[in-house]
């Protein structure tokens, strides 16, 4: 047996590991016997609606063709013709990977206006508890938020705790995409904040779009706010181990595949965020040109080059972050690998001043966010690299996280 072993900090994570997994045994086994006889989902019903509709006198395309193949099909159809699958199949529709984007928003708008009315008679159902009903209301105030004029809804799914994903910008013609991976109890009530604004997914993604358009006004670029994985709930079972991460790893991909036009794409993955973005980052297409990593319990790999991706792997971490206190380790699918801004990694660490904590990343003001936004209009010889200390005056171009750019990178927005 290895040194660590028998640590104490080893010891300790193994026995919170241990407990939530017996707590999850016991808060679920009755959950899961009630409902393992349930209907399908809204949206796995509008799906299988999908696939035995028609239109035109044909049979629409499988859900998941390929993007390029749904983007043709789509094309062919008359304005109509769109308008009744919309409205028809909205989550079907709304969450299908290739279809047109403003086609998807109206799509989720429609599903967001038949999800509110549900809670809405949920409230007033006398079957519920009041916290139940009070549960309801929450729902059917956040979709109604949802539902704002101008907001772009790019997927919706209410079961659950839901999944949501928003796009900040004209994603259609954008130069640059970059995309925001949240981690843990991510869910649609948690997908925009009040408190706390800025460790809520709008948040993140609002600021880093006005960080981008600040920062370059001429580029053209799109943020979304990704929520659409079922995120780990609280710092249990779920968080220790890459089941959640497999899954949206999947849905990642799929996502980043189907984005129209050949934007560079950047994605910036927080907390267990950067699982999920480690465990897809070996088949993420080449246009992923970065993947920036802050406050990561890692990756799932030793170092950068486990990643296996050409990507720039760029990482950053508070000083006050209460990540750094969790084990970097991998022990029988427990853990998530090595430190990302430790030196062996191999990533580009750059400063998080400012970020003050686990969530403050992307608050307006920090070096974290400026450092998110050049890297997000490609910006590259405008980032502030983390020192070893406070007196560090070392040349710009010796920064480790700098070496290796290319002299047009190094030259800002050239």
């Amino acid at each position: 047996m290895t040194s660590f072993d028998t640590s104490p900090q080893l010891n300790v994570w193994r026995a919170l590991l241990a407990l939530a997994v017996v707590f999850v045994m016991l808060a679920t086994t009755g959950w899961t016997a009630v409902r393992s006889h349930r209907t399908p989902s809204p949206l796995q019903a509008s799906l299988s609606a999908w696939e035995h509709g028609r239109i035109g006198g044909h049979a629409l395309p499988d859900p998941d063709e390929t993007p390029a193949r749904l983007a043709r099909f789509f094309a062919s159809l008359t304005d109509r013709q769109r308008d009744r699958l919309v409205r028809r199949y909205p989550l079907a529709l709304g969450n299908m990977n290739g279809a047109p984007v403003v086609l998807r928003y109206r799509a989720n708008r429609v599903a967001l206006h038949t999800a509110r009315e549900t809670e809405r008679a949920l409230m007033h159902d006398d079957r519920l508890s009041a916290v139940g009903q009070n549960a309801a209301g929450r729902r059917m105030h956040r979709y109604d938020a949802l539902l704002e004029n101008g907001r772009q809804i790019l997927a919706f799914d209410p079961e659950a705790s839901g999944r949501v994903a928003e796009v900040f910008g004209d994603l259609d013609r954008a130069q640059r995409v970059s995309v925001v991976v949240p981690g843990v109890d991510t869910d649609v009530l948690t997908f925009q904040r009040t408190n706390r604004r800025y460790s809520a997914p709008v948040g993140m993604a609002s600021a880093l779009y006005r960080a981008e358009r600040e920062t370059s006004p001429t580029t053209r670029t799109a943020v979304i706010a990704w929520a659409d994985y079922t995120a780990p709930s609280g710092v249990g079972m779920d968080a220790a181990t890459a089941m959640r991460a497999n899954s949206g790893a999947l849905r990642l991909n799929a996502l980043v595949r189907a984005l129209p036009g050949r934007a560079q794409v950047a994605l910036y993955c927080h907390s267990y965020g950067s699982v999920v973005c480690g465990v897809a980052a070996h088949a993420l297409p080449r246009r992923v040109t970065d993947i920036a990593v802050a406050g990561s319990p890692g990756m799932r790999v030793e170092n950068a080059a486990g990643l296996r991706t050409d990507a720039r792997v760029w990482a950053m971490r508070d000083a006050d972050d209460w990540i750094q206190d969790v084990p970097y380790l991998e022990v029988g699918g427990l853990g998530h690998g090595a430190d990302p801004v430790s030196p062996g990694f191999g990533a580009r660490v750059l400063s998080a001043r400012g970020a003050k904590g686990h969530g403050g990343y992307f608050e307006p003001g920090t070096e974290s966010l400026h450092n998110f936004a050049e890297i997000g209009v490609g910006a590259y010889g405008a980032v502030r690299c983390a020192r070893r200390d406070q007196n560090d005056q070392r040349n710009r171009k010796d920064d480790v996280c700098l070496k290796g750019l290319s002299d047009r990178a190094m030259a800002g927005r050239a």
